[in-house]
């Protein structure tokens, strides 16, 4: 019996990845490195630390900087992500999110988030959604990020129920891998050879997909 869903936010509930895009972008320009749009994609579900890391490396300066000038520079960029994020608005939910979430409250079943971002409470503010969630986890409050499933159980934790119990919905790879660490079930929203290369118990090429009483049977078939 499924007592609770827990999201990932980025890619799943609303899309912030062009604003991530723009924001990393202009910080890695600003130290003389460049990337594109396909690279980015190597930084979706990860950290924002690990997110720096990769885009050091891959200006071949991962020496180049203490760690305290990371630290300044991954502040920089989420400085300026946070200015980008207050254009946000309820309709730039993802198609079916709202209509999922509705459906799980009428359930009794409890939702979770399990995201990456350390800006996942002001970005659910700004989809005015915070009353649907029962528990938000703090990434740092957990020793590893994805794909390590810390996050993942430390939500079932704190919603007082058992992995097996869950359901996780991801698009990224390391969220898809990290749900299923954690022993719970996967659905993926993304490319059915990547979400299934990952994983994926369940994928959706898109979150219109995301119905709750077609995911619950796909769950029970599974099973």
């Amino acid at each position: 019996m499924i007592k609770a869903v827990i999201f990932d936010l980025d890619g799943v509930i609303t899309d912030t990845a062009e604003l991530h895009f723009q924001a990393w972008k202009n910080l890695a320009n600003s130290i003389s490195i460049d990337f594109d749009k396909e690279f980015n994609e190597t930084l979706k579900g990860i950290s924002r630390m690990d997110s720096l890391n990769r885009i050091l490396r891959h200006g071949d300066a991962i020496d180049k900087y203490t760690e305290e000038e990371k630290e300044e520079l991954a502040f920089k960029k989420n400085e300026e992500y946070k200015q980008l994020l207050a254009y946000l608005k309820p309709e730039n939910i993802y198609p079916g999110i709202r209509e999922c979430l509705d459906t799980l409250k009428e359930r009794n079943i409890k939702i979770g988030l399990a995201s990456a971002s350390k800006n996942g409470p002001a970005i659910l503010n700004y989809l005015q959604i915070t009353n649907y969630f029962d528990t938000i986890v703090n990434p740092d409050s957990v020793p590893s990020g994805k794909p390590a499933p810390d996050i993942f159980l430390k939500a079932a934790e704190t919603l007082c129920v058992k992995p097996i119990e869950c359901i996780g919905v991801e698009d990224s790879e390391a969220g898809i891998e990290a749900i299923k660490k954690a022993g719970m079930y996967a659905v993926g929203v993304g490319t059915m050879e990547i979400m299934k290369q990952a994983g994926a118990d369940l994928v959706l090429k898109d979150t219109s997909e995301l119905i709750w009483n077609e995911v619950y049977e796909a769950y029970c078939h599974n099973d």
